[in-house]
């Protein structure tokens, strides 16, 4: 495999996880390979009956049973839970080997005894009156309860009525160099000084890959960063949702992109049954897209966006569309619909570049996807999220009117604005001010809208915050900086802070948290730097909070902090949803006037961005495309064996959608693609070898035209109004 030299080949996820030798890593071919069949010649010219048969059975083997084989089988079993494929066909079977027999509680409250994954046991903390629930007799049971006021994983969990008080498990999944600077700082300098240096996952694999095994190591990152007893804690912090980054290569990558591909999927998959155990439900977020959404470290390449903007644009698009595709068939499963319940299918996707109306149509195709493989209603399905693209909430009013189930998401953060020098006192009231009355708006102008991600930050002080050799506004380093504001080791060594200074903080987290009302901090922890032996961006971490006092024990203590300290009463959270947008009457008819504008798919016009190579309608039409003539990628199920004996459960197959026979799109054999990563200004290659034959092009709708977009000034990230 190109990219990846020095991967172990098969998932390995610690105890319960992928074993070495299970499942293969796969790459796709960027030029399929054609398969021989010379020996079916053969057996023709002997027997011609054979001829015949096989003619019958190759088509329907790989037209219908193969697509909804995982790429790569698992072998291994165990009752802690380890990954493998599961049977094909979705129910229980046995092993060879029973499995150890279990003898500790598989439920309690507070004070019980828990049993971790690995046998080891710990006392439970729970002061809210949770109740958490493992039975591996029984693995898919969904009776526990994070706190007493959260519904129970079997109960219904209400939109705009239940409040989700959430946390990010970022740098977990999809890493970033101030989240786990310890990653990132054994490559900064030698033979790994700029510009060789690890700055995004893409070039932190690489070098990696450079100095000794990619897949170990990152292993090793997957099974120390979050482990069970996180998923205990954030229960005990009195929380009830998380917010999971996750990343495509997960499923697979192509050649020449260096991401260790799979590895997370078992460690998603143990987040799954450690979210079960402890009655917390997961916004599962796509954090990473083929050839970037936004040009951001986070996306998995620091760079030119090439997702629906470029040559590459709409070829990337599509594949993601499948990417989207075979998660939403895995989390759509009776198996796993209670715990993950919200799916953002793009994260901060940058407006600003790819422009609304573009993606507004990827928005309405994906969301014609997945409620085509749940069908519509409450509990079909996760709920849709999408983000607002940093341009503002009030811009999507109206958008996808008569949907299924779409929430939006706005990312209010005040460390990314231009530095001031006003005291931490004064940052307090913002939230109630400004971002309290975007969110009520929008929860009557659009439907369910929640923070997706805050912090308790309010400039960006903190080792690599902006990313890797950047510096601060803070302190004057940022690129195009000019005032220096003063040094940031005021706000970065927290165990310095006064305690006026801790209360100021924990009260601006309170603002928040009423301001926002659903809403997911980011992110839960931060690692120890390397180089100090402690954490570098403080105020980015709610467990580091719970433990110096500036986040709140209970976070329903902020219920009420805006009306109190700003006069600004929040609107009670069950105003403004109406019953198709939480999956009731009237969900899934669409807007005719929303089909009208957002209903081509494939896009047939590229937003004109400001400083950035311009694609007219004509050269669109010409861009290269994938084909849809793949085979289908599923993702493998876990498997649990009952105690004592070889009797594995039912984890299901993979597939919710039994009628979802569609192929994967692939690469177009004879096509020269530039590369899909940075493509914003290359040649266009040839149409008539890289766009897909009318039989090939999967989805299409009528051609209405979409809107042509007018540039917009450069990205601002929006303050708290004061």
């Amino acid at each position: 495999m190109r990219g990846t030299a020095g991967a172990a080949d098969g998932y390995y996820a610690g105890g319960g996880g992928y074993g070495a030798g299970g499942i293969g890593l796969s790459e796709k071919p960027l030029y399929p390979q054609r398969k021989k069949r010379g020996w079916l010649w053969c057996l023709g010219i002997t027997v011609l009956i054979g001829v015949i048969a096989l003619a019958v059975i190759i088509p329907v083997y790989f037209l219908i049973i193969k697509p909804h084989q995982s790429k790569s089988a698992a072998s291994s079993s165990g009752s802690n839970g380890s990954a493998g494929n599961g049977n094909s066909n979705g129910s229980g079977g046995s092993g060879t080997t029973p499995a150890p027999a279990f003898t500790g509680a598989i439920t309690g409250g507070a004070g019980s005894t828990v049993t971790r994954d690995d046998g080891s046991t710990f006392t439970y903390v729970n002061d809210f009156g949770g109740t958490w629930y493992w039975d591996p007799s029984d693995p898919f049971n969904d009776g526990s309860r994070v706190n007493s006021w959260t519904p129970a994983l079997n109960e219904s969990w209400q939109w705009g009525v239940d409040v989700v008080r959430g946390v990010n498990l970022g740098g977990w999944l999809v890493t970033e160099p101030f989240i786990c600077p310890n990653l990132y700082e054994p490559y900064q300098d030698g033979e790994f000084a700029s510009p060789y240096n690890a700055v995004d996952e893409w070039t932190l694999n690489v070098a990696m890959n450079k100095s000794g095994n990619v897949t170990q190591m990152m292993d090793e990152h997957y099974s120390t960063f979050i482990t069970e007893d996180d998923f205990a804690a954030i229960a005990a912090a009195g929380l009830n949702w998380v917010r999971i980054p996750v990343p495509y290569w997960m499923i697979e990558v192509y050649p020449g992109e260096p991401f260790v591909p799979h590895l997370a999927w078992g460690y998603f998959l143990k987040a799954i049954q450690w979210a079960r155990k402890y009655g917390i439900r997961i916004n599962m977020d796509l954090h990473t897209i083929p050839g970037s959404q936004n040009g951001w470290n986070h996306s998995g390449k620091l760079g030119p966006i090439n997702f629906m903007f470029g040559v590459m644009g709409i070829a990337n698009a599509q594949r993601t569309l499948d990417y989207i595709r075979t998660l939403t068939e895995f989390v759509s499963q009776p198996q796993y619909t209670n715990v993950v319940q919200y799916f953002g299918i793009v994260n901060e996707a940058f407006v600003q570049t790819i422009g609304q109306p573009q993606m507004q149509a990827f928005y309405l195709e994906a969301h014609d996807l997945i409620r085509g493989i749940t069908g519509l209603g409450e509990g079909k399905g996760p709920f849709i999220g999408i983000h607002d693209g940093f341009i503002g909430m009030n811009q999507w009013a109206g958008f996808l009117a008569g949907s299924d189930r779409v929430a939006l998401d706005t990312h209010p953060y005040n460390a990314f604005n231009d530095a001031s020098t006003a005291p931490l006192s004064s940052f307090i009231p913002s939230p109630c001010t400004g971002w309290g009355p975007e969110l009520n708006a929008s929860m009557d102008a659009f439907g369910f809208s929640a923070a997706g991600e805050w912090s308790a930050a309010v400039n960006d002080c903190g080792k690599w915050v902006n990313g890797v050799g950047l510096g601060t506004r803070y302190e004057g380093t940022y690129p195009g900086s000019t005032t220096v504001i003063g040094n940031c080791s005021a706000w970065t060594d927290y165990e310095s802070w006064s305690a006026d200074t801790v209360q100021q903080t924990k009260e601006v987290v309170m603002a928040s948290m009423d301001a926002l009302q659903h809403w997911f901090f980011w992110t839960w922890k931060i690692n120890n730097s390397t180089v100090t032996g402690k954490i570098e961006a403080p105020s980015w971490s709610y467990s580091l909070g719970l433990q110096q006092g500036w986040i709140p024990a209970d976070p329903r203590d902020a219920v009420g902090f805006c009306a109190a300290s700003a006069d600004v009463p929040m609107t009670a959270p069950t105003a403004g949803l109406s019953a198709w947008q939480t999956g009731g009457a009237g969900a899934g008819t669409i807007a005719a006037d929303q089909i009208a504008s957002f209903g081509v798919w494939p896009i047939t016009s590229m937003f004109s961005a400001t400083g950035l190579p311009y694609l007219p309608p004509a050269s669109v039409a010409l861009l290269p495309q994938y084909t849809a003539s793949g085979q289908i990628v599923t993702l493998p199920a876990p498997t649990y064996t009952t105690p004592s004996t070889t009797q594995t459960a039912d984890a299901g197959s993979g597939w919710a959608d039994a009628n979802d026979q569609q192929p994967y799109f692939v690469p177009i054999g004879n096509c020269p693609y530039p590369d899909p990563w940075n493509a914003q200004s290359t040649t266009i290659p040839p149409a008539s070898l890289c766009r897909p034959t009318a039989s090939a092009a999967k989805g299409k709708r009528d051609p209405v035209p979409v809107p042509e977009a007018m540039p917009t000034p450069p990205p601002m990230v929006r303050l708290a109004k004061a």
